[in-house]
């Protein structure tokens, strides 16, 4: 079989989500929707490569097509195509530490195209599925508490990088934030970060692991996926599983459970947490859309 006969095979089996495609080309403008018509063919390169059969139809997140597939011994896996970015480069690194304890398994990797093969968990079976809300905020803390008990690899990107250039960032910002309340709100979330900056730590933290990034697998109840890996604070953990199905009378309980899970210092936990919303204000600014009110009350109920 010709290798355009193989790609256009493929290209007529998976479908690529719009809502990617869409994503691609917001976030990655131009080199966005080069990756996605790039992706047939890159599919059919790493199903060859790693023989590969395709096993159902695509998946996708934000940024990363994922096709069902099996190995040649028979083993079910999951095909990760994604582009590479500064916050996807060490998820291969970070998998390979923690070796399927508490994480999926990385299979293998491709370090020119950011291209992963996990092991596959049961999509159908994910945190954000169950009802008790408090429930799953336990089971994320655990795993973060397992996870962050890691040491970071020395080449691992740095929290404490990521604060100061979020600190020099913030004047700008504040001056394009109309509302005062709002305005007061971040400027808080700054000085709180300004105040535990300069006492790094060197934990591995996944950063994103709210609800929809845990999965039950046969081998264990449930395993983290999709991280974007920091060298730093646990306390920088916190946000997802704050602002998840959001509950406003519920930050408190959820802060005040993560951080006994994790045996966090809450003052230091509290301002690293605080530190996520300006990451996150400081995105909204540059890419000119409001601040979300969920974010803003978080962020007020924590400072309370």
């Amino acid at each position: 079989m010709s290798r355009f006969t193989h790609v256009s095979i493929v290209r007529s089996v998976i479908d690529i989500p719009a809502e990617l495609a869409e994503a691609q080309a917001t976030y990655n403008g131009a080199e966005g929707r080069a990756f996605i018509a790039s992706l047939p063919e890159l599919v059919a390169h790493f199903l060859d490569r790693w023989r590969l059969r395709l096993d159902g139809p695509s998946m996708n997140g934000v940024s990363a097509l994922v096709l069902p597939v099996v190995r040649a011994d028979g083993t079910r896996a999951a095909l990760k195509l994604q582009l590479p970015d500064e916050e996807n480069a060490g998820e291969p690194v970070a998998l390979r530490i923690w070796d399927g304890d508490g994480a999926v398994r990385l299979l293998d990797h491709d370090p020119a195209t950011g291209t992963l093969l996990l092991e596959r968990l049961d999509e159908s079976r994910m945190l954000a599925g169950i009802a008790d809300t408090r429930a799953a905020v336990d089971i994320v803390a655990r795993l973060l508490a397992h996870l962050t008990s890691f040491p970071a690899p020395p080449d691992m990107r740095r929290l404490d990088d990521i604060a100061e250039a979020m600190l020099e960032r913030t004047p700008r910002a504040l001056e394009r934030i109309g509302d005062p309340e709002a305005r007061r709100t971040v400027a808080d979330c700054a000085a709180a970060v300004r105040e535990v900056a300069g006492e790094p730590s060197d934990r591995l933290l996944h950063w994103d692991l709210h609800f929809e990034n845990v999965l039950a697998a046969d081998r264990a109840d449930w395993l983290a996926i999709d991280p974007k890996p920091l060298a730093g604070d646990p306390g920088f953990e916190l946000w997802p599983a704050l602002v998840n199905r959001f509950e406003a009378a519920e930050v408190a309980w959820r802060f005040d459970a993560m951080t006994d899970v994790l045996g966090l210092d809450r003052e230091r936990a509290r301002a690293w947490t605080l530190g996520r919303l300006l990451q996150n204000a400081l995105w909204d600014m540059e890419d000119g859309r409001p601040i979300e009110e969920r974010q803003l009350e978080t962020a007020r109920r924590l400072r309370a």
